[in-house]
């Protein structure tokens, strides 16, 4: 009769034995059943941040409403463009435009929204749009962030990478006792968490003063996963197998 298992939390591994067959049966039986190892394992793994979003804004107030167009459309017209030339798809940029009449002049203001999944080119882009426009232009700082399929991701390779570490404790108990690991009877993902990165108070006190490295360090999430596990004990482990 199998012993009754201690709460979960505090189980490293419990061997189950089974009820010993009849003296016929103990020859012909390749495997013994109801003999199980019960295990838990866990696995933590983190992702950097797969997309980087730019703003960059312009704007002019001119007393002609022609003056204050053509003023920004020319210069929104350059950062499409070189925009493009460094390799930034159609799809990555929203350009949105804003007219409006303030007293006696006109103002237009513009942004052009960049999508980023290269941040070496993010850098590239931005470096020359600041170094050709000057301060007739403001370049935000990027906001790195991940895409779902990057999240879904991290969470089936932690879930996975759980699972192994689950199987190798299994594995490593059972030799302990000179016994072979059979196949899994049971596999249940117990507790999932996320969380995402930090930067330590000592670095910086303003998120506007980060440096690139810190401000992706920031957007890094984090994942871990606990699993449980139940496999069966095939019985003694076969020696060619114990020295490799």
């Amino acid at each position: 009769m199998a012993l009754p298992a201690p709460p979960p939390a505090r189980v490293f591994a419990e061997l189950v034995p089974a009820q010993a067959p009849a003296p016929a049966e103990r020859s012909s039986l390749p495997a013994l059943p109801g003999r199980e190892v019960h295990v838990s394992g866990s696995a933590e793994l983190s992702a950097g941040p797969d997309r980087a979003r730019v703003s960059v804004r312009l704007g002019s107030r001119k007393g002609a409403a022609g003056a204050a167009r053509s003023s920004v459309s020319r210069r929104l017209q350059y950062i499409v463009q070189r925009a493009r030339q460094l390799g930034v798809p159609e799809e990555n940029m929203t350009v949105t435009e804003d007219f409006s009449r303030a007293e006696n002049t006109y103002q237009m203001e513009a942004e052009v929204c960049i999508i980023f999944s290269d941040f070496g080119k993010m850098q590239n882009v931005c470096n020359l749009l600041i170094e050709k426009l000057g301060a007739s232009v403001t370049v935000s700082p990027p906001h790195f962030y991940h895409t779902p399929e990057a999240a879904d991701t991290l969470r089936r390779q932690v879930c996975v990478a759980a699972v192994g570490n689950t199987r190798q404790k299994a594995q490593e108990v059972c030799r302990l006792f000179g016994q072979s690991l059979g196949k899994p009877l049971l596999i249940k993902e117990e507790e999932t968490k996320e969380w995402g990165g930090h930067i330590d108070s000592h670095l910086s006190n303003s998120p506007a003063s980060l440096t690139l490295q810190e401000r992706i360090q920031n957007a890094t999430a984090y994942a871990s996963c606990r699993v449980f596990a139940v496999f069966e004990i095939k019985g003694k482990e076969n020696r060619r197998n114990k020295l490799l």
